[in-house]
């Protein structure tokens, strides 16, 4: 192959609409602690110096975050870096470079969940109730409204 070819290649790439499912995770972390913290993408690009829209395009995984931004993002929403990292599923994780990381349970259904306005809200609501026993049974009322059998 050319060095033209190669070229080529990684331009269709870089050009390419899909955002890399690395930098889509790391998006979608950013995305869920911002919201946990109930802070906008426009106060958060006030505090990086950002407009709301880059935010966003960061939090969809269309613009990369270099280090020096993780590192800023971090900071501002209060956790470290890995926390950016955390959760990634399997595939996208080299388990020879990270050993034991990739044998996590993928369960990114749930932080997809949470980073939705309703996951956060539901949440929230569902943590300010005190009663164990309520709570047991709005968890039930939840697993017969989606189709699931009651645990005994």
């Amino acid at each position: 192959m050319s060095k033209e070819e190669g070229d080529d290649d990684a331009d269709n790439e870089r050009g390419s609409r899909k955002p890399n499912p690395i930098d889509a995770h790391v998006g979608t972390r950013v995305r869920l602690r911002r919201m946990l913290l109930g802070m906008s993408q426009e106060k958060l690009g006030e505090h990086l110096g950002l407009t709301f829209q880059q935010v966003q395009k960061y939090e969809k995984g269309v613009n990369r975050i270099g280090a020096s931004r993780l590192f800023d993002l971090s900071r501002v929403l209060g956790v470290p870096v890995q926390f950016f990292y955390d959760e990634a599923p399997a595939e996208l994780v080299d388990s020879s470079l990270a050993p034991g990381f990739s044998e996590r349970p993928t369960e990114t259904y749930v932080i997809e969940f949470l980073s939705t306005r309703e996951g956060l809200e539901l949440n929230k609501a569902f943590v300010k109730i005190a009663d164990p026993r309520v709570r047991r049974s709005v968890v039930e009322l939840v697993r017969t409204l989606g189709g699931e059998e009651p645990l005994d």
